[in-house]
């Protein structure tokens, strides 16, 4: 009986999906950022950032930050925000969200980033970021998002571009 039983428990635990493959929002795996450009008072940045590839709640990506014609300005590093997945549903039904989340630079300074995301279609939407380099200084990006649905088993955050000149201080 206890063989039988085991059986039953491997057959049933086959039969579930893991956690969060089958979670409704594999249509959020991986969002892109559209590239755009503004300027702040005395330079352009521009920054690229491939896709955010979602794990949970947190999406996460790298980017690399180019100031002109202040190049001793740019930096690169890592980036990610949370959106849990109530919000997830709730953009999937088309309604406005905000979130949250942080980004660190090479040299280990962390950026406070906030932001809301506005959705205009099935699959994209606008998306306002607030990145805070210092306590009295924020970069505000205007631009669009588009979901490219699941993540396959080599996704990498590496290839998308994200370019922002004018953000305002």
């Amino acid at each position: 009986m206890p063989r039988i039983a085991a059986i039953a428990a491997i057959a049933l635990a086959a039969a579930m999906p893991a956690r969060g493959a089958d979670d409704g929002l594999a249509q959020f795996n991986v969002v892109a950022i559209k590239p755009t450009t503004s300027s702040i008072y005395i330079a352009s940045v521009t920054m690229t950032m491939p896709p955010f590839v979602r794990h949970d709640a947190v999406f996460s990506s790298t980017y690399s930050a180019r100031v002109f014609p202040y190049f001793f300005w740019s930096e690169s590093g890592r980036i990610w925000i949370v959106v849990p997945g109530d919000k997830l549903r709730r953009v999937a039904q088309g309604e406005p969200v905000d979130f949250t989340g942080r980004g660190i630079n090479e040299d280990g300074d962390e950026r406070r980033i906030e932001g809301s995301a506005t959705p205009t279609g099935p699959s994209s939407g606008k998306i306002r970021v607030r990145v805070h380099v210092t306590k009295r200084i924020f970069l505000t990006f205007d631009t669009t998002y588009e979901l490219q649905g699941e993540a396959g088993p080599h996704s990498q955050a590496n290839s998308m571009t994200f370019s922002t000149d004018g953000a305002r201080l």
